[in-house]
């Protein structure tokens, strides 16, 4: 994993379990698997699980020649696209992820994005900021409040559901667009069905939860932008390729809709880009997904799954490379 990453996902107590479940050097992380470090090469030689997360360096060939007795990957992070390479799956390499623990907080920004979007909280804190002073809010807010708005969710992903479990509690209506959801789907969510045009020209809310594929690159297009109604919101927790930028720039300048950003393409906006200072965008630093104390329970989830592994039981969260083909 990443330098630096160890010390703030694991506390005393993980390591703790960790060495009680397996023989391992808790100091040990490596950076590289093919570097010159004498200790990485020896550990390799004879390690049955790998444990890794964030900036977890690939497992290509070449590493995984120098790990002849590997037999599976613990990931306590979510996606393994980065680090899981087409050798492993040849290799027969048991994989799983502590994906569902990352999805948590990022439903829970969501959630929070969606309830503060339809009271508008954005726009009153921006004028309110400005004016300093009495105001008619009601007249301002007339448009404002949670009452009824319809939220269209891009994407039945673990996060998409989980968004849609939250939002259960309250008096708004959800719309779904997933190709892969079943009928059977759908039903035990609660939620109405519709495509991707339809999403968009409905939804008081957009929020993006579908994985970066080459289909859905920019699936958020300018001409779905445009469907949207006036002063509707984006909201994006996914991957930034996912929706045009520039087009959706364009709209923000103007004015005519709202975003909450998390993501966005490229990764940081240039210095001068209008993201950072129009009234009508929240951006984020990419921080909707596990933070702080959250890196625990991702922790959590992976020393569970290596129990399990010593136990000779499979997985409970594993990953196949058929799944990841339409995954995050």
């Amino acid at each position: 994993m990443e330098p630096g990453l160890a010390e703030r996902l694991f506390t005393d107590r993980h390591l703790a379990r960790l060495t009680a479940l397996a023989r391992t050097d808790p100091r040990l992380i490596a950076h590289q698997l093919t570097g010159p470090d004498p200790r990485t090469r020896t550990a390799l030689a004879t390690a049955e699980v790998l444990l890794t997360c964030w900036g977890a360096p690939e497992l290509n060939a070449a590493a995984l020649e120098a790990a002849p007795r590997l037999r599976a990957v613990v990931h306590a992070a979510g996606s393994v696209k980065h680090h899981i390479t087409a050798a492993c799956w040849e290799r027969g390499l048991a994989v799983c992820s502590a994906a569902s623990a990352n999805a948590l907080p990022v439903a829970e920004y969501t959630l929070a994005a969606i309830l503060l979007s339809g009271k508008r909280v954005l726009r009153s804190a921006r004028l309110y900021e400005g004016l300093r002073s009495s105001h008619d809010w009601r007249r301002e807010l007339a448009d404002a409040g949670n009452y009824r708005r319809t939220v269209g969710i891009v994407g039945a992903s673990r996060i998409g559901r989980r968004v849609i479990e939250l939002l259960r509690p309250f008096d708004v209506r959800v719309l779904l667009y997933d190709p892969y959801a079943t009928d059977a789907d759908v039903s035990a969510l609660g939620v109405v069905r519709t495509d991707l045009d339809g999403l968009c020209r409905r939804s008081d809310i957009v929020s993006v939860h579908a994985p970066e594929l080459a289909t859905t690159r920019r699936m958020i297009d300018a001409r779905r932008l445009a469907l949207m109604p006036d002063g509707a919101t984006l909201i994006n927790t996914s991957r930034g390729s996912l929706v045009d930028g520039d087009a959706l720039l364009a709209e923000l300048v103007s004015g005519r809709l709202y975003a909450v950003l998390d993501v966005t393409e490229p990764e940081v906006p240039d210095g001068d880009s209008p993201l950072y200072t129009l009234p009508n965008v929240l951006l984020t630093p990419h921080v909707a997904g596990s933070l702080g104390n959250e890196l625990h329970r991702m922790a959590d989830l992976a020393l569970d799954e290596l129990e399990r592994y010593g136990k000779g039981l499979p997985f409970a969260e594993p990953v196949s490379a058929e799944t990841l083909e339409r995954s995050a």
